[in-house]
């Protein structure tokens, strides 16, 4: 007959709930696999098979119960953990989706909204054109195992255990905000000085000749002229998605290390 003691049976509990709570909140806040379209058991359950997979690569030893205080705080820090890299990794399509948004109001296209379901908000129609392409290439490059890869590499530079965490790791968060909307506005720049020439024409045009009538010549030329070099520059952004995301793993590489309380490499 097996027996185990209540002891135990904490101790399975603790390593299984851990890991689970940063894999969750990875899955729950990460791009595409995190839409609100997916149900919630879907998310559940592959947290827990991604969890029971990497459950032998961990050191868990000694852990607290999950209904201690302690156990508790090391809870949170792990949701936080998880929800820091999924923010990460989604501040790229939000980039891409405001690159998009920028564009689709240089273009004209300001009044073409539609619902979008993931973020249950209206989006312009050329940002949530941009983002279904990339979300596309997100998993046509096998981006997302290399999101999990990171996933499972962050239990070693982040372990679970009552650690402070540093303040850095938001700080490095933030920062990554910023730039990354730095590259949404070099993504939207081409369209932008496409538009901007197209503009300073029809606006030479409209002062040589007065009895044009702008709105009808104006409209078809920018949305011609937009529609030419989105085509253009779409080409362009596989690479640019690579070096991107490229870039989000190692900025959750210092994060996980600043949440372990370890100096970030610079």
């Amino acid at each position: 007959m097996i027996s185990f003691t209540s002891a135990q049976l904490t101790a399975w509990v603790a390593m299984l709930i851990y890991p689970m709570a940063r894999v969750l909140a990875l899955i729950a806040s990460a791009p595409v696999i995190g839409n609100r379209q997916v149900p919630v058991r879907v998310k559940v359950g592959l947290s827990a098979i991604f969890t029971i997979v990497i459950l032998p690569t961990l050191d868990l030893h000694d852990l607290p119960d999950p209904a201690s205080a302690e156990g508790v705080l090391i809870l949170l820090q792990q949701m936080v953990a998880g929800l820091m890299m999924g923010f990460s990794i989604r501040l790229i399509f939000t980039a891409i989706e405001m690159a998009g948004d920028i564009a689709g109001m240089q273009m004209g296209l300001g009044f073409a909204n539609f619902f979008d379901p993931q973020n249950s908000t209206i989006t312009p129609v050329l940002a949530q054109f941009l983002g279904v392409i990339v979300a596309l290439a997100f998993i046509s490059m096998d981006l997302h195992l290399y999101m999990l890869a990171a996933l499972s590499d962050s239990f070693l530079s982040f372990p679970i255990a009552n650690t402070l965490p540093s303040a850095g790791a938001f700080r490095t968060a933030a920062e990554w905000g910023g730039s990354i909307f730095a590259y949404a506005l070099q993504f939207s720049l081409p369209l932008i000085a496409a538009l901007l020439i197209s503009n300073l024409a029809l606006g030479i045009l409209t002062r040589s000749a007065p009895q044009l009538n702008i709105f009808a010549v104006g409209f078809p030329i920018t949305i011609s002229v937009g529609f030419i070099v989105l085509a253009l520059v779409i080409p362009f952004l596989a690479p640019m998605l690579d070096f991107i995301f490229r870039q989000a793993l190692e900025t959750i590489g210092r994060i996980m290390l600043q949440l372990g309380g370890q100096p970030a490499l610079p």
